[in-house]
């Protein structure tokens, strides 16, 4: 069963040359978003230097990703897409404690990633790539290069581990 990722009841849209990816904190389920206005709940900053016009597709608590079983699997908060670029986002607010965030983040983005990649829509970008973005700015003991370079290599997407996307 192929899963709609274009509902346009979980999408917000920006061609501001700087706005915010939002997730408020639970237990409430609202859907991410992005907010144009107040920088202090921005998780991830989108730098979009030539304005394109881009739309932030909220998932989790949006897009239902059932397993074989029924039940809902883990996914991701959203993904931006312009032009021929797509990019997955996983927001985090918490302190650094650990990879377990890190490796949480990167298991929702991959089964998020899976499920797009079985749709017609998929094939429409060319560029694609998934950033895991923190707001408390973590400090790692170890560089996360050998975790980026094996998602991709399980994925074909390019990870990021960081707070601010630039799209170009």
């Amino acid at each position: 069963m192929s899963i709609e990722f274009e509902i346009a009841s979980c999408q917000t849209q920006s061609d501001k040359k700087i706005f915010g990816l939002c997730d408020n904190p639970g237990p409430a389920k609202d859907p991410a978003y992005i907010d144009e206005l107040d920088g202090a709940k921005w998780i991830a900053v989108v730098e979009n230097e030539n304005r394109h016009q881009t739309t932030f597709t909220a998932i989790d608590n949006c897009i239902e990703i059932k397993g074989a079983d029924g039940k809902m699997e883990k996914r991701c908060d959203g993904m931006l897409t312009y032009n021929s670029t797509v990019i997955f986002v996983e927001l985090k607010q918490r302190g650094a404690k650990g990879n377990s965030w890190v490796e949480e983040a990167e298991l929702q983005l991959k089964n998020s990633i899976k499920h797009f990649e079985k749709t017609e829509f998929s094939e429409s970008f060319n560029q694609k790539k998934a950033y895991i973005s923190n707001s408390e700015h973590p400090k790692f003991k170890i560089s996360q290069i050998g975790r980026m370079e094996k998602f991709f290599r399980d994925t074909e997407y390019i990870l990021r581990i960081e707070a601010r996307i630039k799209l170009v």
